[in-house]
């Protein structure tokens, strides 16, 4: 009999629809070798394919809370750790990330924003870290070069009007938004001047104003989805004191009736609700399952399960020892 001859590619000639359904299993730390291998193999792992979604969410920072600002002190080591993680990642995916994923207890800086900003210039969605050390101009910096971006995530801010500002000025597909945190009259203000356009809304797990809320209803007349589930409502009443509104007037749910979409629930025997109450308004989402944070009614927003180029297993291999 003559010899067996092996019929089969190469690696090195595979097709690149093959290889990326490869390497679409493997994590950052494993990517990064696969990806010096050969021009085909580089090719392959920064495919769009792999890159669609770039998930940090497993990613935060050690981290100190402090009285002065910006009231938290961070290991220089974290910061290390995120520009060299950062460094593989935007090298490998070569522009190709239209979603990125941040934990609500990563603190980056401006340095760091503005090198995602540089190399990830097709962003459509972004859910923001902490804000502690990112200033005015490097958030706008940032979303002046994103002018793809659609959706937005953010933790709650002091003076919103010039981030809605430069969104309108710079996003004009601009659709999405969902606020982590406090929203009050300026807030609503802010978004109602800048961003009448905007289609979806959440404000899931916040402490909000009635009057902030009433304004949004009365003043967004493009909006079509609208979350207010486990909110903290309140209204302000005689001598400042403030009063929890736990169950919604038919005259704001009449107002409410045009959405296409609306989510609330202020319900005492909710877990997610009592958890607001408990912590007054300002969820402590550390106290809570690590998935909690994630969640959302409005299923656009939901980020649903951590993402696989940033898994668990990449996360301890990265850890600061």
């Amino acid at each position: 009999m003559g010899e067996n001859k092996w019929m089969g590619k190469r690696w090195e000639d595979m097709d690149t629809d093959v290889l990326v359904k490869i390497f679409k299993e493997l994590n950052l730390v494993e990517l990064s070798p696969v990806s010096q291998v050969c021009r085909l193999w580089r090719l392959a792992c920064s495919d769009p394919l792999i890159w669609s979604t770039l998930d940090f969410g497993l990613l935060k920072s050690n981290y100190i809370q402090t009285r002065a600002s910006p009231y938290i002190w961070v290991d220089d080591r974290s910061d290390k750790r995120l520009a060299r993680i950062l460094r593989v990642a935007m090298s490998i995916s070569c522009g190709n990330v239209s979603c990125l994923i941040f934990h609500y207890n990563l603190y980056m800086k401006d340095e760091h924003l503005q090198y995602i900003s540089e190399r990830s210039p097709h962003l459509k969605r972004l859910v923001m870290p902490a804000w502690n050390r990112i200033t005015k101009f490097g958030i706008c910096q940032a979303i002046q070069r994103w002018e793809e971006l659609e959706s937005l995530t953010m933790p709650t801010i002091g003076h919103p009007p010039y981030i809605m500002e430069e969104i309108a000025r710079s996003c004009k597909n601009f659709a999405e938004l969902k606020v982590m945190g406090s929203f009050d009259d300026l807030f609503a203000s802010a978004i109602a001047t800048h961003l009448p356009k905007l289609k979806v809304l959440s404000l899931r797990c916040s402490k909000v104003t009635m009057s902030a809320l009433l304004w949004l209803l009365d003043n967004m007349a493009n909006l079509e989805v609208l979350n207010i589930s486990h909110c903290l409502l309140f209204e302000i009443v005689v001598n400042g004191r403030r009063q929890v509104i736990h169950q919604l007037d038919d005259q704001t749910l009449e107002k409410a009736s045009r959405l296409r979409e609306f989510h609330h629930c202020q319900s005492r025997s909710c877990l997610a609700c009592q958890r607001m109450m408990a912590d007054e308004g300002i969820m402590r989402w550390y106290r809570y399952e690590d998935w909690f944070w994630r969640r959302d009614e409005v299923s656009s927003l939901d980020l649903q399960d951590y993402g696989k180029l940033f898994d668990a297993e990449c996360e301890a291999l990265t850890a600061v020892e």
